[in-house]
């Protein structure tokens, strides 16, 4: 278990939040060692604190050693990579193996040699990495770089010219130079287009592109939730008198008594907020790494087994612990006395109550990263919310202690509210099983299937709170009280809702579920080819700009993605009004550009573009082309997000991202249709 819980909280960490600086800076370069023989060298410059592994570890211990590969059909390598610099090997408890890590300034070198002297060559470099320092690894990472050799005569003559010429251009590493970087194309084939200016459109009319503060509020007011219910659970209801207690009796001075339990208040609250900040400063990858991680079908089902094995936590059958060792320094340091023993008792409150705060804490952190764009900002606030309902309700009895004689006593319905949260949890991991058949395009798990194992689930739920089904922590003859009677009938009130979902119709039915449940075409009833409301949209902008030259009519670029909640909720809230679905049906044509479609293009249609400083992004999937095309022509990695263009390729107004109310969207369409119609 201790080892399962070191690897979970390392891969949560290294995949879901990656941004701001870089700890590893690399160079590459060749250089000709005579007769035919060259060098690639990969330089890496590390930051202190930080180190890369060994590109001789063994991969199946879970670690990601460095990989180097130089690519050509021209050239025939000579032996294998070496690497050089500051080589340590230790023991790693999270990974059980010994492990050698490389750090400051590393050397990786490959020989190789010319099929053909005379003829040049371009040579690629393809880098994997993953950085690590003591207590976090980041998200492992693949760079390319290129670099071209001139191509070499036959004579001697020439050859000392070259070399003579090539020279001129050592470095401080020293040898001989013998490329130079590829420079970016003025325009990426298929991804620029020069007309589409978004910060000119043709008009100013429509919603202007604001700040979503609402999402934030949302988020917080969430964690705030279920810091509450957290409260609830037995790991942690228990202790609150307890702790009350402790601070209000078990002082001569009461006033200070109280002080300190503010204090400690206080302190839960920044211990969950700064259990956020390591994801603020962690490295970044690109500007749609979030989008990326939230599509990765292997990721989704990952935590669609985590979230099952929550709910089997919830339910009695073993807990979620974290290591003892921790708790126990932790409880240690209480001895210091004063605000930093007051900071390690919340501490170990924290640590503690891991059992039942960690699922519902794993719930928010996988909630939040699969659905948001700035995942590390958000994550703040769910857990700032989540801490102030614990710092609330201790600061408040410590205030007033004579609260805790009206609080419940501690019992059975601390055990009942784990198993409801359990069935919740149950039915939150049908949520990444359902985007990851999405992405796939497997689509087996339809609406109707995904709503009727609800329906299951919300069966079950009843049975339990009505005393039918019972679970191995319950008592065997509880009471049934009241609370549980109207939560069950609540409950089966839910069923019902549920219920209508499984009946066709012209309209989206369980529009509060949208977003959570799959889009309505794909459906027992529907064919998920037969496109979104009766619509057939195009799924390529080219063939789009086409077809709206032919019917001399706008286009709306539509970025959006399978696993995009905000997309869904736009197409079921707002596409589907009456006064706005006639407009998208007649006035524009469609193009819907999924930025996270796994689909491999063409082997012809795969290309790289220049990131600049020799970095090479690929373009390998319909995803990748959508999501650069977006991001290079509109600085914008966002879904929804809406763009009206005319047929010859100009922005029309302000582009609009994520969910709006109906009334913003449909002021952004009608004016900028509006416009084109005046323009013709």
């Amino acid at each position: 278990m201790k080892k399962f819980l070191l690897l979970f909280f390392a891969v949560a960490t290294q995949l879901f939040f990656a941004q701001i600086e870089k700890h590893v800076k690399l160079n590459y370069d060749i250089k000709s060692t005579g007769d035919n023989l060259y060098e690639a060298i990969i330089t890496a410059k590390i930051d202190n604190g930080w180190h890369i592994y060994s590109k001789d570890i063994d991969p199946e211990v879970g670690a990601i050693p460095t990989e180097i590969k130089i690519i050509s059909k021209d050239i025939e390598l000579i032996g294998k990579a070496t690497e050089s610099g500051k080589k340590e090997t230790s023991y790693s408890e999270a990974f059980a193996a010994n492990l050698t890590t490389l750090s400051g300034n590393v050397v990786f070198k490959q020989k190789f040699k010319l099929k053909n002297p005379e003829k040049g060559s371009t040579i690629s470099a393809e880098v994997t990495y993953q950085t690590c320092n003591e207590k976090v690894c980041l998200a492992p990472e693949t760079l390319e770089f290129e670099k071209k050799i001139e191509g070499i005569s036959a004579t001697n003559t020439e050859e000392k010219t070259t070399e003579e010429t090539l020279t001129k251009d050592s470095t401080k590493t020293g040898g001989t130079i013998v490329s130079t970087t590829v420079s970016a194309p003025e325009q990426h084939e298929g991804i620029k287009v020069n007309s589409l200016d978004f910060k000119n459109p043709l008009t100013d009319c429509g919603t202007k592109n604001t700040e979503n503060r609402e999402s934030n509020l949302w988020i917080f007011v969430l964690g705030f939730i279920g810091g509450l219910i957290a409260l609830l659970t037995p790991c942690v209801f228990p202790m609150i008198p307890l702790t009350v207690s402790f601070f209000t009796k078990g002082q001569k001075n009461k006033a200070k008594g109280k002080r300190d339990a503010l204090i400690y208040g206080f302190f839960i609250l920044v211990i969950f907020v700064l259990l956020s900040v390591p994801f603020h400063i962690i490295d970044g990858i690109s500007g749609n790494i979030f989008n990326q991680i939230s599509t990765n079908i292997w990721l989704n089902l990952f935590f669609f087994a985590i979230f099952l094995f929550f709910a089997l936590s919830f339910f009695g059958y073993y807990d979620i612990t974290i290591p003892s060792w921790i708790a126990n320094k932790s409880a240690k340091a209480e001895e210091a006395g004063g605000l930093i023993g007051i900071f390690f008792m919340a501490l170990t409150l924290v640590i503690v109550s891991f059992s039942c705060t960690g699922p519902i804490l794993g719930s928010l952190l996988g909630g939040v990263a699969s659905s948001s764009q700035n995942v590390p900002l958000l994550l703040t606030f769910a857990l700032a919310g989540f801490g102030l309902s614990w710092a609330i309700v201790f600061g408040l009895l410590a205030l007033f202690p004579q609260a805790l004689q009206s609080l419940p006593k501690s019992g059975g319905w601390m055990n009942t509210v784990k198993v409801v949260l359990g069935f919740i949890e149950l039915a939150l991991a049908l949520k990444f099983l359902s985007k990851a058949d999405l992405v796939s395009k497997t689509f087996l798990l339809k609406r109707e299937l995904f709503v009727g194992i609800w329906i299951v689930i919300a069966i079950a739920l009843a049975l339990y709170l009505f005393g039918k089904i019972k679970f191995p922590h319950d008592d065997k003859n509880a009471k049934i009280s009241t609370s549980r009677k109207v939560l069950g009938i609540l409950t089966f009130g839910f069923f019902v809702y549920l219920f209508q979902g499984l009946i066709p119709a012209e309209r989206p039915k369980l529009q509060l579920l949208s977003g959570i449940l799959p889009p309505i075409n794909v459906s027992y009833f529907h064919d998920e080819k037969d496109g979104i409301l009766g619509m057939h949209p195009e799924h390529d902008y080219y063939k789009a700009i086409e077809l709206a030259k032919k019917e001399n009519k706008p286009v709306l670029i539509d970025f959006t993605g399978f696993g995009c909640e905000n997309c869904r909720k736009m197409e079921e809230f707002v596409w589907s009004q009456p006064d706005v679905l006639p407009t998208l049906q007649n006035e524009v044509i469609l193009a819907s550009l999924y930025v996270d479609d796994k689909e491999e293009l063409p082997e012809a249609e795969q290309t790289k573009i220049d990131m600049g400083n020799g970095q090479m992004k690929k373009i390998k999937t319909i995803g990748d082309k959508w999501s650069m095309f977006q991001q290079v022509n509109f600085n914008n990695n966002s879904q929804p997000h809406y763009v009206l263009v005319t047929p010859d390729g100009k922005v029309i107004n302000t582009p609009v991202s994520g969910y709006m109310p109906k009334e913003d969207f449909k002021k952004f369409l009608d004016c900028g249709i509006q416009f084109y119609k005046n323009q013709k």
